[in-house]
């Protein structure tokens, strides 16, 4: 997805109507005046209601995308992202993104004149925090006639951002996207930022933040930015760009190395310090670490139950500063609120900096949550119009479901359209994510035969497990943890024992094919199941089978059936399930052919 550009665009200030009193910030200091910095990009409607708000990470600005000039060789640092047909597609989108509070790229922070002494605040600053920064946002879409914001994205310290909005405005933002975010900094993400502002307070031209007439704290913020940056990048990706590469042009000084990664650390810290204020480093990354979702209410659910915002989070698999589980347990504690979520896991092995680099499947995914429709959008999806109906004849006029390999959501979309109900879709392809974005369901992914930890007991009405059970390596495990998370089971699978299977490999030799591909070596399926053998394994584990419906194929197989011997004669069974004791059976019973002649063997397994 590559896209175009925004092209030239312009840094704009606004100085932020305040009261008389300032703006008082959490801590409870106060600014007589902030001015905001930002940018906007795309086609902006009246009310705003279009508008998707960028939070940037600790050393972004405002310069998201686009070019200041035609002689500008350096784009927005988001470029990638934000355009005409891109993951921000402004064709369709506007898009803002402003300086943070206390930063250095035109917003108000240390660095600014402090009008009671008219010489820049230094550490007279006040300290902030994350909130603080989205009150500013917030206020500075009121001065832009914004009254609701469609989206809001963000990675790193964005995420954090993001978190807040949702959070303190839960009826202002439809969309948010996490990206490589956390509910708060671990340990070992505090003890870098901790060193790291060590570092600079050690400079002696810190001078307690007051540096702005003299020398600057060049070496300490340099020194900073290299441990940050080693934080950024992953093992792997260490490894791939320098490993133990020799340079030339040795550096000159005590204990310097000829390696390639000093030079280039050194180059990081250099070009950093050139472009960044120390001050702002230190009340940014002190406002980062104080942040806490836990804190705000009893429990992080609670947070995003009073949210209407539908969730996009992203994490990458190879950053260890901001672990992908801590990205996946943020989307837990969504799903578990009842909110609307997308989790998926960017297989990428740049580190946690991965989302600012250009990665099809990153802008795949934010596109489609962002573009994809809601529930309540018309159109329904191409589905089986057979398996469907016999699925959603299972179900009752509500609740809500769970949808086991959901593929591109096609079931679920139109589950959604023509029954109003609600649900969620797992799936492992990243693939599915994407698909299933573009039809406005949210999917979970995750590997199902590593169990449904996600989902507490009983969650869901629900779950179908469609043509998945055959492909997955546990399907004891799959079918334990369905019945699990749901009141009712709904399963679909081909029948391995079907007549023109055994009659193919008894005269041919050749292995049945259940699938849509051509030959037995591309087939998804990894498991022969039989309707014998679910039964034997219902029986043993406690499992009642509810209602059963076992599909023929041909003649012969419908004869069969309706004989009684639907073993022999069913080509595909859809079977709904409870455990044993929680549900009572229906007085549908089994529908091999017609719906008028019963089989009673189907639903208590006698041998057929």
């Amino acid at each position: 997805m590559n896209g175009g550009s925004v092209g030239i665009v312009k840094t704009e200030k606004i100085t932020l109507a305040l009261p008389e009193s300032g703006f008082l910030l959490e801590t409870g200091g106060t600014l007589p005046e902030v001015e905001v910095a930002f940018e906007r990009y795309g086609n902006f409607s009246a009310n705003g209601e279009n508008v998707i708000l960028v939070c940037h990470a600790l050393s972004g600005d405002a310069h998201a995308a686009g070019r200041h000039s035609e002689n500008d060789d350096k784009p927005g640092w988001w470029d990638m992202m934000i355009g005409p047909g891109k993951g921000i597609d402004t064709d369709r989108f506007g898009a803002i993104c402003s300086n943070v509070l206390g930063g250095c790229g035109g917003t108000t922070g240390p660095g600014s004149i402090n009008p009671d002494t008219g010489k820049p605040y230094g550490t007279d600053f006040p300290e902030i925090t994350i909130g603080d920064m989205v009150r500013i946002q917030r206020s500075l879409c009121a001065e832009l006639g914004i009254e609701g914001l469609y989206g809001v994205i963000g990675g790193s310290a964005g995420a954090l951002q993001v978190l807040e909005w949702v959070a303190r405005y839960p009826d202002f933002v439809r969309r948010a996207v996490c990206i490589a975010g956390a509910e708060s900094l671990s340990a070992q993400a505090l003890s870098f930022d901790i060193v790291a502002r060590k570092i600079i307070m050690a400079d002696p031209s810190w001078k307690k933040g007051h540096y702005y007439q003299g020398d600057l704290p060049e070496n300490g913020l340099s020194l900073a930015r290299m441990i940050g940056h080693i934080t950024y990048l992953s093992r792997e990706s260490m490894e791939r760009k320098f490993g133990r590469e020799r340079r030339r042009d040795m550096e000159e000084g005590p204990f310097t190395t000829d390696f390639q990664v000093e030079s280039y650390l050194n180059h990081q810290g250099k070009s950093f310090v050139e472009r960044f204020d120390a001050n702002s480093f230190l009340y940014i990354t002190r406002a980062m670490s104080s942040f806490s979702l836990a804190e705000r209410a009893e429990s992080v659910e609670e947070v995003f139950r009073r949210t209407r915002s539908r969730f996009l989070v992203i994490s990458v698999s190879s950053d260890w500063l901001y672990p992908a589980q801590q990205s996946r347990k943020l989307a837990e504690h969504m799903l578990r609120a009842g909110k609307a979520v997308s989790y998926c896991n960017l297989r990428v092995p740049y580190g946690h900096d991965s989302f600012l680099i250009e990665n099809t499947d990153l802008t795949g995914a934010v596109s489609s949550f962002l573009s994809g429709p809601v529930h309540t959008d018309e159109g329904e999806d191409d589905f089986a119009q057979e398996e469907y109906t016999i699925i959603s004849g299972f179900m009752d006029e509500s609740g809500n479901i769970l949808d086991l390999g959901c593929g591109n959501g096609g079931f679920l979309r139109n589950i959604f359209l023509r029954r109003g109900m609600h649900g969620q879709g797992v799936d492992i392809d990243f693939s599915s994510v994407i698909e299933c974005g573009k039809r406005g369901v949210p999917l979970f992914q995750v590997d199902l035969d590593r169990g449904l930890g996600m989902i507490p007991d009983g969650f869901y009405d629900y779950a179908v497990l469609s043509r998945t059970l055959l492909e997955v390596h546990k399907p004891d495990v799959v079918l334990k943890e369905m019945m699990r998370v749901a009141r009712i089971g709904i399963v679909s699978f081909p029948n391995f024992a079907c007549w023109k299977n055994r009659l193919r490999l008894g005269l041919k030799g050749s292995f049945p094919e259940q699938s849509s591909s051509a030959h037995w070596y591309d087939t998804p399926d990894i498991h022969f199941l039989t309707l014998r053998d679910f039964h034997r394994f219902c029986r043993e584990n406690g499992i009642e089978i509810v209602d059963i419906h076992c599909i023929p194929k041909g003649f012969i197989g419908g004869v069969l059936n309706r004989l009684g011997r639907c073993n022999l004669g069913t080509d595909r069974v859809v079977v709904k399930i409870a455990v044993r004791g929680t549900a009572l059976r229906s007085n549908k019973k089994c529908s091999p052919v017609l719906p008028n002649r019963a089989c009673s063997a189907c639903l208590t397994g006698e041998e057929q």
